[in-house]
């Protein structure tokens, strides 16, 4: 039987409200919590990072700053030295917290063996220390230190941290466990996805609306007139506003993002683009929301496989999760599901991640245009197979292969792909 309440509790903790980019925001979030140990203003402070939490937030605007980089929102939550607003840390920034940030002496240093998301931030003054880990999930403490000791109660000082690992339950689910659960969701769940949509709508229309970073939403949103009169035009406006969310939230819109496994990019995602087509479509509220809850767990499920942070582009898989809501608004059964997956796979795996940056959106708008491509083809009858490279004679296997790509093929690219980044820097 379907753990239905187990699914609820990681929709609870995974889709979560954040300011700005979530590598940023855990490294102020991690900054935060050392300076708040640590209890008055420290004098300097040392940052230790993964290559995957240096490389996605070199080049993305920092919300309520002129800043960018992995030190500078490091030194923004230290000056602001409260995390009780965990992902969100960087809601309110003063013009007195940004002077301290500009100034603090911090060191940054990258650590090759560190889990793929980490960082830790130790600040010192008048013969003290104190420090913060957050690994593994960009809001999970898992060491906090004051003058060299470990602090064994720890959860106690952020309450408001219910991460927990389920990759393995994660692992199990199928095409036909997302669509009984998407079929009848809680009162609690119908709430948090009507939020999603409704905070990262607001975001989409600030990226339609203004000039943000390259513009990819609005630009291509202006190529199209009027209300969309085909489903073709509903798709490739769908991948347009997904895109404008993403242009104002790289730029360093103040808005928040309802977030997806970790990620703000895939939130928007996987919420956007299925409101857009469901609208177009007629489909009641109802229907919508269990489309929505479709492309959400299916983008949890292959972000815990491939890890929050690799080589492997968040915005491909995400628009997986948006190609099986749109295969289910459209009627599409499991097995229409299941090829869309192996479609999607067979189509555009290779894409990189070099970091939260501008051309994020063009990354999304592109793998949309791909989702809907993908979904034409599965309610077609028509399935990439497994004669067709590393694609698997069923989405699971497909996924599992996907998984072998990131975790043991992309290592060496993403060795290569921060070495260059930070060779532009010098």
């Amino acid at each position: 039987m379907l753990n239905r309440r187990r699914i609820d509790l990681i929709f609870e903790k995974e889709i979560i409200e954040a300011m700005g980019c979530t590598e940023p925001a855990a490294a102020a979030l991690a900054g935060a919590k050392a300076a708040e140990l640590f209890g008055g203003e420290p004098e300097s402070g040392v940052a230790i990072v993964s290559p995957n939490m240096m490389k996605n937030a070199m080049g993305v605007s920092i919300p309520n700053s002129a800043l960018h980089g992995i030190g500078a929102a490091v030194s923004l939550g230290i000056a602001i030295g409260n995390s009780s607003s965990g992902l969100s840390v960087l809601t309110t920034v003063t013009d007195r917290e940004r002077n301290i940030a500009r100034s603090f002496p911090l060191e940054v240093r990258i650590d090759e063996n560190a889990p793929s998301l980490y960082i830790k931030v130790v600040v010192q003054g008048a013969g003290h220390s104190a420090s913060a880990v957050i690994s593994g999930e960009h809001d999970r403490f898992t060491s906090l230190e004051l003058d060299g000791v470990e602090l064994p109660e720890a959860p106690m000082f952020f309450p408001e941290c219910k991460s927990f690992s389920e990759d393995d339950f994660l692992a199990t689910l199928t095409v036909g466990d997302v669509i009984e659960y998407a079929s009848n969701l809680s009162p609690a769940i119908v709430e948090l996805l009507e939020k999603a949509i409704d905070e990262n709508l607001r975001i989409s229309n600030e990226g339609l609306s203004g000039d943000w970073g390259l513009s990819v939403g609005k630009i291509m949103a202006g190529t199209m007139d009027g209300e969309p009169k085909t489903l073709d035009e509903a798709m490739r406006r769908a991948a347009a506003a997904a895109a404008a969310g993403s242009d104002a939230r790289m730029a360093g819109s103040v808005l928040p993002v309802m977030i997806n496994s970790g990620s703000g990019n895939q939130g928007i995602t996987v919420t956007v683009p299925v409101a857009v087509v469901a609208s177009y479509l007629c489909k009641s509220e109802a229907e919508k929301l269990s489309a929505v809850a479709v492309s959400e767990l299916v983008g949890i499920i292959l972000t815990s496989q491939k890890d929050r942070l690799s080589a492997l582009c968040g915005a491909f898989t995400a628009s997986i999760g948006t190609a099986c809501a749109y295969a289910y608004l459209l009627g599409g059964d499991e097995r229409a599901l299941d090829a869309t997956i192996n479609n999607m796979v067979g189509n555009l795996s290779g894409i990189i991640c070099d970091g939260a940056k501008d051309t994020c959106a063009l990354k999304i708008y592109s793998s949309l245009i791909a989702a809907a491509v993908a979904v034409e083809l599965a309610l077609s009858g028509k399935r990439a197979g497994v004669e067709a490279g590393i694609v698997g004679d069923d989405s699971l296997s497909s996924i599992n292969h996907l998984t072998r790509i990131s975790h043991e093929g992309m290592e060496q690219t993403n060795r290569t792909i921060l070495q260059i980044m930070l060779e532009k820097t010098r």
